[in-house]
């Protein structure tokens, strides 16, 4: 299950090690053997691992441009 989140303390992506500091977004996704929606261990993924995934995507919305962790429809 993909679930989009707000930091509130340092955690450290899965995708490239880096720390996703207090306040930032990322996705938090619960896998088992890379295999999305069941269960196991929830995977947590900095935008920018995101964005190189496809786990998010940027759409137009009221003439801004917003990230978004929905899939593309």
């Amino acid at each position: 299950m993909r679930r989009g989140c707000i930091a509130i303390g340092d955690i450290r992506c899965d995708g490239c090690g880096r720390i996703i500091r207090h306040s930032e977004r990322y996705l938090a996704i619960g896998e088992k053997d890379g295999v999305e929606g069941e269960e196991g261990e929830t995977l947590h993924y900095c935008i920018d691992c995101c964005l190189n995934k496809g786990y998010a995507h940027y759409i137009e919305e009221k003439g801004q441009e917003i990230l978004t962790f929905f899939p593309e429809k």
